[in-house]
């Protein structure tokens, strides 16, 4: 009887134990979702160009807006300081943390900090160019983000130049104003689109090259200048072929080399009549925050 009554006892504290962890830990409240962003396909000829409005496609890390923080494309909040997000809009956007063309390494290390450096955040912009809770389609959604930007005093937040252009001799030309002056690229977002978070043609990115992801399974040894650093990658593609990059790397990338199993991004120029990526350089690490 004693026995059963000792066994009573501590079944009741184990309840009120879990209900207390309950109560005071909202552990599902307090674990952000990933949210569902749209995402870009390559650019084709075949489209109506008059309908997508053309921007500059950002070299910085992707992230999401709810109305109150920053997450990531991984749904992982960013830690920044108080003062960057004061004046932010209560509304969702979509947009990216940017300091600038050519500078994506220095931009990744400081959103990845768990202690923010005020001193990086001050150079660091959060340039929008979606409202992913708005209803109706791209062309109302801009002109709802130009009404609402047009009140923002905040210096932390912008959002990106939208603009047309009616023939793809005009868009090329475009194109190559932007890499000559240091960036990256254009995407176009078709005017009537909803919002919607998948991979579709209703976003499109334009590169003067082509540009995939693999995971990284093996590092190859340098020689000669690269003695002592990395000499090359092996990658593994989606669909399980296997192959080898060795240009593209900084001293600094190929001294601290991206580990085994994590995803990198690589530029490549067309296909060999094997299906292998030709002439496949570093690009760098995958966003995946």
């Amino acid at each position: 009887m004693q026995r059963k009554l000792i066994l009573v006892i501590f079944g009741l504290l184990a309840l009120c134990s879990v209900s207390l962890i309950h109560a005071d830990t909202p552990l599902l409240a307090q674990t952000p979702l990933k949210p569902a962003l749209m995402l870009a396909k390559p650019y084709r000829s075949d489209i109506e160009l008059r309908h997508y409005w053309i921007s500059e496609k950002l070299d910085g890390v992707r992230a999401y807006w709810d109305g109150t923080q920053l997450f990531s494309r991984q749904g992982n909040r960013f830690s920044t300081p108080d003062w960057f997000t004061q004046g932010f809009p209560k509304q969702a956007l979509d947009g990216e943390l940017w300091m600038g063309r050519n500078r994506f390494a220095e931009v990744s290390g400081a959103v990845r900090r768990h202690i923010p450096d005020p001193s990086q955040w001050q150079k660091i912009r959060f340039m929008v160019f979606d409202s992913p809770n708005e209803a109706g389609d791209f062309d109302h959604r801009l002109q709802g983000l130009r009404v609402l930007f047009s009140k923002l005093k905040t210096p932390s937040i912008a959002l990106i130049e939208q603009y047309k252009i009616d023939n793809e001799a005009a868009l090329m030309k475009a194109l190559d104003h932007v890499i000559v002056n240091g960036g990256e690229g254009l995407m176009l977002h078709l005017g009537s689109a909803p919002y919607r978070g998948i991979r579709s043609d209703d976003l499109l990115k334009l590169k003067r090259f082509s540009d995939a992801e693999a995971v990284v399974i093996a590092h190859i040894p340098g020689k000669g200048k690269f003695s002592g650093m990395l000499g090359a990658v092996v990658v593994k593609m989606p669909n399980g072929r296997e192959f080898k990059i060795g240009s593209g790397f900084s001293d600094d990338e190929r001294r601290h080399p991206p580990a085994i199993g994590s995803t990198i991004s690589y530029k490549y120029q067309g296909t060999t009549a094997s299906g292998l990526p030709r002439f496949a350089s570093f690009f760098r690490p995958r966003n995946d925050f």
